[in-house]
């Protein structure tokens, strides 16, 4: 998922049709998806809601093929995954994400 905005006060990620977006200045973060055509209702969260950030990793039964995503978990246990392209895309975005919110 490649960085599309990086600046003291604002990360953005794109990921395909997903786009994860933090801001300090309103403290949220927001993941918007489109489907197809169609964008889904704006899904929102206080930053401080933000509990970790993982590196999860699933591998498809039928192909055996392995898919990263970078899930961002709130205190209340809601997750958001965003899609990598490979180990290493998900860990950099992690990172970033991380970094951008001071998360160890």
């Amino acid at each position: 998922m490649p960085v599309v905005e990086s600046t003291p006060r604002r990360l953005t990620l794109m990921s395909g049709s997903t786009s994860l977006t933090l801001d300090k200045d309103t403290d949220n973060a927001m993941l918007q998806r489109k489907v197809l055509f169609w964008k889904l209702r704006q899904t929102e969260t206080p930053l401080s809601e933000i509990a970790t950030v993982t590196l999860d990793k699933m591998v498809d039964r039928a192909s055996g093929i392995e898919m990263y995503s970078t899930t961002l978990v709130t205190k209340g246990g809601v997750g958001w995954a965003l899609p990598g392209s490979d180990e290493a895309d998900a860990e950099k975005n992690a990172a970033a994400i991380r970094n951008f919110l001071g998360l160890k």
